[in-house]
């Protein structure tokens, strides 16, 4: 079983870790090799393309890490703004002898094997627009292997929604998977997903991602062979929901007023008796699954 956070709790869980525990520079290493780790490299041609936030900085730690390994690769920033801590790892990545550039509405992809998205990371909420927007359909139109680091970027960590999304090949989530990437049309976006775990302590418990069998329900006699589930598809949860709602928001509010475990349909299934609620891995959307 796998925890499953809101964009929120990883901010916070993020914070109270670098304040704690572990500087945020050595983090920011660890995402990186974290990515460099998930993916096979050798003979690739390599491009990573860079907002202005800590997203933006894992790329030049992994542009540094890389060049550290004897992979070539290539930065475009699509932003002029630095974090601190990626000013940090952008020098060290020139220092190794990376070339960077600035991405344009001309820049060409075509030539690589792996275009390595560091756009926009999990704090991002809202439409994409100008450069990122340009650089998320250049990568969507390239054929080459599509690793996204965190998130993809436009996509919303908490609903999965946005728009335009980069479709990538891999996604590496950095310390724990996040709601959004379960949700509605993500399952379109995502190609594999895995976790790097890079030493974050969580704060609190949000959802978890759990084989049916180890779904349980402590607040109420429900299960989900009985015959006390409501079952919704996500757009029908999304029908039901209000402002700001979630779909684990709308399905623990339906929860808890029906007195019903609440189940929503997709790949990864969502129940809720109202207090607790787990994904569950359930076949490919937007296929349904028969409860009772």
């Amino acid at each position: 079983m796998q925890n499953v956070i809101t964009v929120a709790t990883m901010r916070d869980s993020d914070a109270h870790t670098i304040a704690e525990y572990t500087p945020s520079r050595e983090l920011m290493h660890r995402a990186a090799l974290g990515v460099y780790q998930a993916a096979d490299w050798t003979g690739k041609t390599v491009a990573i393309l860079t907002g202005g936030g800590n997203n933006g900085g894992d790329g030049y730690a992994l542009a540094a890490i890389l060049a550290g390994k004897g992979i070539p690769c290539r930065l475009y920033r699509v932003s002029e703004k630095f974090s601190a801590d990626g000013t940090f790892y952008y020098d060290q990545a020139i220092e190794a002898g990376v070339p960077a550039d600035v991405f344009t509405k001309e820049t060409d992809l075509s030539g690589y094997d792996i275009l390595v998205d560091c756009l926009l990371g999990t704090g991002f909420n809202g439409p994409v627009r100008g450069l990122f927007y340009e650089a998320i359909q250049a990568i969507n139109q390239s054929k080459a292997y599509v690793i996204s680091v965190d998130i993809n970027s436009g996509m919303n960590g908490d609903t999965g929604k946005g728009g335009p999304v980069v479709k990538s090949d891999l996604t590496v989530t950095i310390g724990y998977l996040k709601a959004g990437m379960l949700l509605g049309d993500a399952v379109w976006s995502i190609g594999k997903l895995v976790v790097a775990d890079i030493g974050i302590r969580l704060i609190r418990d949000d959802y978890f991602l759990a084989k049916p069998e180890e779904a349980v329900f402590p607040h109420s006699d429900l299960s989900l062979d009985g015959d006390h589930v409501t079952l919704l598809t996500p757009g029908e949860a999304e029908d039901l929901s209000k402002a700001g709602q979630t779909i684990p928001d709308v399905a623990q509010e339906l929860a808890l007023r029906s007195r019903r475990l609440v189940r929503v349909l997709g790949r990864y299934a969502l129940a809720t008796d109202g207090y607790r609620t787990y994904f569950l891995e359930a076949g490919e959307y937007p296929q349904v699954i028969q409860v009772g």
